[in-house]
């Protein structure tokens, strides 16, 4: 239920400033006068938290405050004085939700409920892995096993974006530097070749053609290339189903490993802490980040609802990994299973991703020095038919 703070004057006309939780605003306001207490100002506490423009990643958010929350509760800090001192470490919107997780704490409820409210930020597997460990009794255990698998997550991601970062750059870099050459440095030289009104070769016209469109279409380019962003986004994400399931049919099985890496993992992390199969396989079909992936588990949940097993029930995953589900449920040991799995395919991606990267970077020098080559001939050619005339 949301909190709602409130602001009253008990009999003795003394101001009194406090929190509560109520299923809606009337049942706050009663809630407030059967303490006793007059309210003048009664207002929903989560309706004020606002997210600015510059923030952190709410990932990386999320990855701190759970490690720090499990150094404080494995030191027997208390879970309200905990969140407290976390909050104190963090500015702005972040900030602001610590504070209304204390406030629905200190007014009676549950930390999983606390967050539930913060979906945004805390999503359904960590609200789910939080309200078993505080119905075991294990929130400290459980907010550990949390942060080691945020942390593992994101180390991925981390991954990622390193060995992409260096073909992006060197793409931006490229991009810009054409654009200069073909609106500013091209149409000056080939200035002096249409003043001297001799045949030029074919490249030499297409070079003056294209650096023809740079300066005089340069606002048609730039609005098509935003056209083609927007229009691209729209299309994606009206046929991800569609993409999603020719993704999985890429040559070299690098997008398969990082999604059957993901759905191993945390499906794993799920059932080592103790949520139910059924669930376990709703929350993790969310996590792969592939649409066809998440409808072929969510068929399977269906089957296993049934009384199937999951090895029997997963269509379309390698027999690897079939494999192992199999010999994780004749053993009781699926959680387990599931972790070797996600570790092989982890070893499997970055394997991949190196070599991927490892092509790329070559390719694109190679293609950036097929377009200096043409500048470079499409320039030289007038200028050596030229020298002939002089002759």
């Amino acid at each position: 239920m949301p909190i709602y703070k409130y602001k009253g004057y008990n009999p003795q006309g003394r101001e009194i400033l406090g929190s509560i939780e109520a299923s809606s605003m009337s049942d706050a306001i009663f809630k407030v006068k059967s303490e006793g207490i007059f309210p003048a100002d009664v207002s929903d506490a989560s309706s004020k938290i606002k997210k600015g423009f510059f923030h952190r990643s709410s990932s990386v958010f999320l990855q701190n405050f759970t490690r720090q929350l499990s150094i404080l509760l494995t030191a027997g800090v208390p879970l309200a004085e905990a969140i407290q001192s976390i909050s104190n470490e963090n500015v702005g919107y972040y900030r602001d939700i610590l504070i209304a997780v204390k406030d629905r704490i200190s007014a009676g409820a549950s930390l999983q409920r606390a967050l539930q409210d913060f979906s945004d930020i805390f999503p359904e597997f960590y609200t789910n892995m939080i309200q078993a460990g505080e119905q075991s009794g294990n929130l400290s255990k459980v907010s550990v096993k949390l942060a080691d698998y945020l942390e593992s997550q994101n180390a991925i991601r981390s991954k990622v974006r390193s060995a992409m970062a260096y073909p992006i750059l060197m793409m931006g870099v490229c991009i810009i530097v054409l654009s200069f050459l073909f609106t500013f440095v091209i149409p000056k030289i080939v200035k002096v070749f249409a003043d001297t009104k001799s045949a030029l070769p074919i490249i030499t016209h297409v070079l003056i053609f294209i650096s023809n469109i740079f300066v005089n279409y340069w606002w048609a380019i730039l609005g098509i290339a935003i056209a083609f962003f927007f229009i691209s986004k729209k299309l994606i994400k009206k046929h991800r189903l569609f993409i999603d399931r020719h993704l999985l049919k890429l040559p070299g099985n690098l997008l398969q490993s990082l999604y059957y890496s993901r759905f191993a993992r945390t499906l794993s992390f799920l059932l080592e802490g103790g949520i139910p199969m059924l669930k376990a396989l709703k929350i993790s079909s969310h996590s792969t980040g592939n649409k066809a992936l998440e409808s072929m588990i969510l068929n399977a949940e269906t089957k296993v609802s049934e009384g199937s097993k999951l090895s029997t029930s997963l269509e379309g995953f390698p027999p690897v990994f079939i494999q192992l589900i199999s010999v994780g449920e004749k053993s009781g040991s699926l959680a387990e299973s599931m972790k070797k799995a996600a570790d092989s395919y982890d070893m499997e991606f970055s394997r991949r991703m190196n070599g991927a990267v490892a092509v790329l970077e070559p390719a694109m020098i190679l293609s950036m020095g097929m377009v200096v080559c043409f500048i470079v001939l499409a320039v030289l050619l007038p200028i050596f038919q030229l020298n002939q005339l002089i002759k």
